[in-house]
């Protein structure tokens, strides 16, 4: 038999000749998962030798993540902003990135709050998770999307005040938010053919590019999202590194104010903020 210690580093290796981004963290979460042990006791049992069925396992994980199948498709979840998060192929992998709109979002009060493209629901049920009193809506073109998103609202006890519904951006909205918040498709078309096989491969391609500039969405949202907004009411996107100039320039055009630019913990642009001028 072999130890956790000795598959670790057989493993480890695998996934670096694999091209693996991290293989070390990869092969630990792996094996905490085939092990059915908390990653944080990995590092206890790795003396131990490891029962047939758990190597069993643990070589099928690896053999996929050496193929590039997500670490969180692997696992079924997603830590974001705490929790953990059910995902799948048909949703975007929540994103450490997005938990810079969570915190500009929290710096202010709010009621009620809609979610466009809610994918996982990670946006929209970290929110209401965080403010016990708010209610939401959550939109996504996608109905697997929609079910997943659903199963996390229930999963973090904030279904009964989550509507998730399939909508085609704001087709089904209906009311006034005191905040709209989004994490658009904002890649352009040429980009994809430049990005990681986690991505291109496992996640939705829907959720990643508009086909086109990977600025359509934010054209659309500053121009309709006025009509769902609250006298006081504010929007916050996520962005790309490099779009906070175009996208904020999308939204002074068409009127709103106060627009600015949010860093991430790396210091890059990644959160437009607005303001309902009303």
């Amino acid at each position: 038999m072999t130890t956790a210690a000795v598959a670790m580093a057989t493993a480890t290796a695998r996934l670096r000749a694999a091209g693996v981004p991290d293989p070390a963290r990869d092969a630990r979460l792996l094996l905490a998962h085939a092990a059915s042990v908390d990653a944080a006791r990995v590092t206890l049992i790795a003396p131990e030798e490891i029962a047939p069925e758990i190597s069993e396992r643990y070589e099928h994980l690896i053999a996929l993540r050496a193929v590039r199948v997500p670490v969180s498709h692997l696992v079924g979840e997603r830590a974001f902003y705490g929790r953990g998060f059910k995902v799948s192929r048909d949703v975007l992998d929540p994103r450490p990135e997005t938990e810079s709109l969570i915190e500009a979002a929290l710096g202010a009060p709010f009621e009620r709050v809609l979610d466009l493209g809610t994918g996982s629901g990670c946006i929209l049920v970290s929110l209401l998770a965080e403010r016990p009193q708010a209610t939401g809506v959550g939109l996504d073109l996608s109905e697997a999307a929609c079910l997943q998103a659903s199963a996390n609202a229930i999963l973090h006890g904030v279904a009964e005040r989550a509507e998730i519904q399939v909508s085609d951006w704001f087709g089904t909205a209906q009311g006034r938010f005191d905040l709209i918040v989004s994490n658009p498709p904002y890649l352009a078309r040429e980009e994809m053919r430049d990005i990681a096989p986690e991505l291109a491969l496992h996640e939705p391609v829907m959720a990643l590019t508009d086909g086109a500039d990977g600025l359509s969405v934010y054209r659309l949202i500053a121009e309709q999202a006025l009509c769902y907004l609250s006298a006081q009411g504010r929007v916050l996107v996520e962005i790309g590194a490099t779009q906070g100039p175009d996208v904020r320039a999308i939204f002074e055009n068409a009127g709103w104010a106060s627009v600015v630019i949010l860093p991430d913990l790396d210091g890059r642009d990644r959160v437009i903020c607005a303001e309902n001028p009303a």
